[in-house]
């Protein structure tokens, strides 16, 4: 049961991700970035902190149903 619920958010997320819209995910407000002449530095910290709590919600409910 866990490798059809796995496999099914796997094939939601990636088209989700590769559905062609524009996404906020990696945008947010608090997500550093710098440009400088030479470098680029994006170091996305919201974003990895709202995907960490997400996937905590997701687990501790699905440690709770089974």
């Amino acid at each position: 049961m866990f490798i059809i619920f796995a496999g099914i958010s796997l094939l939601v997320i990636g088209l989700l991700a590769f559905s062609g819209k524009p996404s906020k995910f990696g945008r947010l407000p608090g997500d550093i970035q710098y440009r400088g002449a030479r470098t680029r530095v994006f170091a996305p910290i919201i974003s990895m902190l709202l995907l960490s709590l997400l996937l905590s919600l997701v687990l501790s409910l699905l440690s709770w149903l089974f």
